[in-house]
């Protein structure tokens, strides 16, 4: 039984004029009995909550950033009106702060043997899966003075997707790869390795690409064009250990991460490459096969929202070991992690000839752009201190990144805003120069 305010307040009223006038227990008594029996009489009227049924329905994805919808159908199969207070609770997250109070509760009244149906709009606030907790349902008596209470489990779970904001850098990289493809008005040949088809020559055109037989034959002059390598294997590596796990302004290193291989993913597809995902620290925690076009994008999208990073250190040689198990062929292999020196120089760098000897390399790495503010801070003393150590951190990575191009590995290392197009960028050249 729970006693609300209405019935607080009474027995303040009716106590307040006998406690100040002649106090007695006869007095509080003569009082509060008849109270009592109207609580009673409020429980036993207010409908059963035992009995009451919930299904759901709704969203089951949402875009980080976006809202979700998730009804609950509520259905009182008693022959008593229901009145009641429902909380649908869900974890912290799935709302913006200060918002989660007017979004979770509801008012309903359900007549015998009808349905009601509730909305509750989730904002969440993470990336992941958001699962339902117990819904709690208060029902009311007539007089509103006492209530029933009990608790409903009915799971649901909305996945909240990488937002994806590089989407916008798609078209224009699009753009590009239809120009190395060759497909677009502009009078150049299209760059790549392999023959295309032949075309009548146009002012502008390099000459070396005359095929002189074909011009012989026919009555214009013809030349070749050529495309980018086309069926070719991509796999997308991302590092989930602790050097994932720090925060470059406003989101972990891990979510920049993500949203690069999203762009690469997206681009690569159209490009007609198959790509696949593998995600590891200590042990493989994702892995998606994708296949070619549009529909290996939402595969890895849905793998990757609820990846979360491993506060442990990433076993290099144990990382090396999955990336060759799962591309058996030739492939470029595009690995997601941090330019930190010592577990690139103690960890990556010894298993590198393994990968390269094999494969071609594409290392991509998020760099923090508040180190390029420290590196500028001029003015006073603890300016310059913040200078010194910015500089001093844009040197180390310089230097790490230089012994991994040694090795043969194109290196990527930009803001979280700029390196998903970087990375678009560096994968399109590799493909133009024909080193897939």
């Amino acid at each position: 039984m729970a006693l609300t305010g209405r019935a607080a307040l009474l027995a303040a009223i009716g106590s307040l004029p006998i406690g100040v006038l002649a106090p007695s227990w006869t007095g509080m008594i003569a009082v509060n009995a008849p109270l009592t029996l109207a609580i009673l009489y409020d429980y036993a009227r207010a409908a059963p909550v035992r009995t009451v049924q919930f299904a759901r329905s709704g969203d089951t994805s949402v875009r980080f950033g976006d809202s979700a919808e998730v009804q609950l159908t509520v259905t009182n199969p008693s022959r008593r009106l229901l009145r009641a207070r429902l909380r649908d609770a869900w974890p912290p997250s799935s709302w913006l702060p200060s918002t989660e109070q007017l979004a979770s509760r509801h008012s309903l009244a359900v007549p015998a043997g009808e349905r009601r149906r509730l909305s509750t709009v989730l904002q969440p606030t993470r990336r992941g899966d958001r699962r339902a907790e117990r819904i709690t349902l208060r029902s009311y008596g007539p007089l509103g003075l006492a209530a029933r209470q009990g608790h409903h489990s009915v799971p649901w779970t909305v996945r909240v997707l990488p937002p994806f904001t590089s989407r916008k850098h798609l078209p224009s990289r699009l753009a590009r790869l239809r120009e190395l493809d060759g497909r677009t008005s502009v009078l150049t040949r299209g760059e790549g390795t392999e023959f295309d088809s032949l075309r009548d020559y146009v002012p502008g055109d390099d000459t070396r690409s005359i095929d002189w037989r074909a011009t012989a034959r026919g009555a214009n002059v013809a030349v070749r064009t050529w495309r980018p390598e086309r069926d070719r294997h991509i796999l997308i590596v991302l590092d989930t250990g602790r050097t994932s796990a720090g925060r470059v302004g406003d989101v972990p290193r891990l979510d920049a991460s993500m949203d690069a291989a999203l762009l690469l993913t997206a681009l690569a597809s159209r490009a007609g490459d198959r790509v696949d995902l593998l995600a590891y620290d200590r042990r493989v925690r994702a892995f998606v096969q994708g296949g070619r076009g549009a529909g290996s994008l939402p595969a890895l999208v849905d793998a990757l929202a609820p990846l979360e990073c491993e506060l442990m250190e990433t076993d290099a040689r144990g990382l090396s070991a999955a990336i060759l198990a799962h591309a058996p062929r030739r492939s470029l292999i595009v690995l997601l992690t941090g330019l930190d020196a010592a577990p690139v120089e103690e960890g990556l760098i010894p298993v590198l000839p393994q990968l390269t000897r094999r494969h071609t390399v594409l290392l991509a790495s998020v760099s923090d752009p508040h180190v390029a503010t420290m590196a500028a801070s001029r003015g006073t003393l603890d300016g310059v201190y913040e200078a010194a150590a910015g500089a001093q951190a844009q040197e180390e990575r310089r230097r790490t990144a230089e012994q991994l191009t040694r090795h043969g590995i194109t290196v990527v290392d930009a803001a979280p805003d700029d390196i998903a197009p970087a990375l678009a960028d560096a994968y399109l050249s590799i493909k133009a120069a024909g080193r897939l």
